[in-house]
């Protein structure tokens, strides 16, 4: 089966007792066109998307099918993350945190308040920023949330 559009969104989309199936999509490979996925029923799934998903991204629960018996959906599988924080009174540390992970094409995501923010884990990453004073950091497994990002050129680079 082929996929080329984004329905609409889990949460809203009408299931009426369809059976839901989703297809995991890691957080490298949302910004991507073509996936060639199988679901955790096995229903093998082609995703052809236009080139919105460059910028959009595809997020933890986006329908891609929708029949009379069942629904497919993303699903973004927790992955290693780093969780920034920075002090309070060293918020002119913010400005140096962001750049050097955008130095690095790291995608940034917020955190849950203004002195936090989240990055794909990357030891060298994690060691620089632990380097940084008024910064503390923290290895966690958790799903990114692509609604947080903070760049919506991920992996769309060019010199």
């Amino acid at each position: 089966m082929i996929c080329e559009n984004i329905l609409g969104r889990l949460e809203t989309f009408p299931a009426d007792g369809r059976t839901i199936e989703y297809v995991n999509i890691e957080w490298h490979e949302a910004f991507k066109k073509l996936h060639k996925k199988t679901t955790d029923a096995g229903t093998e799934v082609g995703i052809r998307l236009d080139d919105s998903v460059l910028t959009r991204g595809l997020y933890e629960g986006d329908v891609l099918y929708a029949d009379d018996e069942r629904i497919i959906a993303v699903h973004t599988p927790p992955c290693e993350v780093i969780v920034i924080r920075i002090a309070p009174d060293h918020g002119f540390m913010t400005a140096k945190v962001c750049y050097e992970i955008g130095n690095r094409h790291a995608p940034l995501f917020y955190g849950n308040d203004e002195y936090t923010f989240i990055t794909p884990y990357d030891e060298p990453m994690m060691v620089m920023l632990s380097k940084l004073h008024g910064i503390t950091v923290q290895q966690k497994t958790m799903t990114l949330n692509f609604e947080h990002r903070i760049c919506a050129a991920i992996h769309n680079h060019h010199h």
